[in-house]
């Protein structure tokens, strides 16, 4: 039995009105006009991601060779103008973004998909319940500035990974309660209590009775967990706890050319823009896939 079989509810909890939010093309596929949305939503992350991919191999001049005076004005020479070592700024830009977009991209996955198994097992196991909440509600506590500062420091060498280990750490106990309190009513439904009692495995309830029926949530929670990733990863590079000079990393431009941004403000505007622009995007995108999800279960018959 699973969640397909049980009804979408009364009327009280699925409006008559519902099933107009979603105009569905045959066969119960999306219109073409929300995938349209969507793709549009998406589009300008996906072009930076295309562009950080591809960067290395577009970038008129290399990383670190000085083509400008500092702080130099957009020209001919260099369309972004020079840094405050006279490097061109479009060459530097193209080079940052993957490592930027690599880590977040890991955060992203490995905190979702730590929640997700933690959250669903969490519902199904009292005792395991118990303990995820009290860890959760412990490391919650702590600032997340702190945390990261904490974890950076002390990990050997530092750098990115320590960056990495330590927003997996900070990001998972919220996620999970998420997750938990998302699959808690679905602990309760029907076919769980149908595959309990054919004396199924916790594992195979968690993952196979409740997962299928949390997408709408756990890709919510995967767009919020990149774009929160990409904004702490960028806060460690501001705060030079996590990509060192002379790296090319969006982030560590802002801090490096702060300095020199009415001499040259693309240095300093050109990477912000493209960290702003990669998180909304990717949030906007996030937003419509879910709720569009959503709408889709309530009106399932």
């Amino acid at each position: 039995m699973s969640a397909a079989d049980v009804p979408a509810g009364t009327p009280a909890e699925a409006p008559a009105e519902a099933p107009a939010e979603v105009s569905a093309g045959p066969a119960g596929r999306p219109a073409a006009g929300s995938r349209g949305r969507t793709l549009r939503r998406i589009a300008p992350g996906l072009l930076l991601v295309l562009l950080a991919l591809t960067g290395p191999w577009l970038a008129a001049h290399p990383l670190d060779a000085p083509v400008t005076a500092p702080y130099a004005a957009a020209g001919d020479g260099a369309v972004l103008g020079g840094d405050q070592l006279g490097r061109d700024v479009l060459s530097r830009l193209l080079h940052g973004g993957s490592a930027l977009i690599g880590g977040a991209l890991l955060i992203a996955v490995a905190v979702t998909l730590l929640a997700t198994v933690l959250g669903c097992f969490a519902v199904l196991h009292p005792t395991l319940g118990r303990a995820v909440e009290r860890a959760a509600d412990v490391l919650i506590l702590l600032p997340p500035v702190l945390g990261i500062m904490l974890i950076a420091l002390a990990w050997p060498g530092g750098g990115r990974w320590a960056v990495t280990a330590a927003a997996v750490v900070l990001g998972t106990p919220y996620a999970v309660r998420i997750v938990a309190s998302a699959a808690a009513p679905l602990a309760r439904a029907g076919y769980v209590e149908a595959a309990t009692a054919r004396g199924e495995r916790l594992s195979y309830i968690a993952l196979r009775e409740l997962l299928p029926n949390l997408r709408s949530t756990v890709l919510a929670l995967f767009g919020l967990r990149f774009v929160e990733a990409v904004y702490v990863i960028s806060m460690a590079g501001f705060l030079q706890i996590g990509p060192q000079p002379p790296a090319a990393d969006w982030a560590l431009m802002v801090r490096e050319n702060a300095p020199g941004i009415l001499l040259n403000p693309w240095a300093v505007l050109a990477p912000s823009l493209a960290i702003a622009v990669l998180a909304i995007s990717f949030n906007l995108a996030s937003a419509s896939r879910s709720s569009r999800s959503s709408r889709k279960a309530v009106t399932t018959p």
